[in-house]
């Protein structure tokens, strides 16, 4: 008569509780920092690979209400004489909330291209 063979396991059950009590006590005791943003944006989906830039550039936030331009909110009719104050190599990166009305959005775009600020990126979020 043949003896059946056993398999041999270990008992992995200690060592899932200690990868639990881990993970539980990274996320306690991590701090989740926001961006460097002035404005809550709600950014649209973003399909595409981000790329680095080796500048630090200048941020505009645009929301329903508001203009950021680095951390400093402005009115939308100042525009104008902010964007004098870049020369034409400056890197923008603009952020603007989903609901933001067309017409403001353009604009932005019609002061930038005013002051031959042609160097700009659109942030975006990553799609989930």
């Amino acid at each position: 008569m043949r003896k059946k063979r056993e398999t041999i396991s270990p008992d992995l059950t200690a060592v899932i509780d200690i990868v639990f009590i881990l993970l539980i006590f990274f996320m306690v005791t991590s701090i989740f920092k926001k961006g460097d943003v002035t404005i809550e944006l709600n950014l649209p989906d973003l399909h595409a690979k981000s790329q680095i830039q080796k500048n630090k550039p200048v941020i505009i936030e645009l929301s329903k209400e508001k203009l950021a331009i680095d951390k400093k909110l402005y009115a939308m009719d100042c525009i104008s004489e902010i964007l004098t104050t870049y020369n034409k190599d400056t890197k923008i990166e603009i952020r603007i909330d989903k609901d933001v009305e067309y017409s403001r959005v353009m604009a932005l775009f019609d002061n930038l291209q005013l002051h031959n600020l042609n160097s700009f990126s659109l942030v975006a979020q990553e799609a989930k």
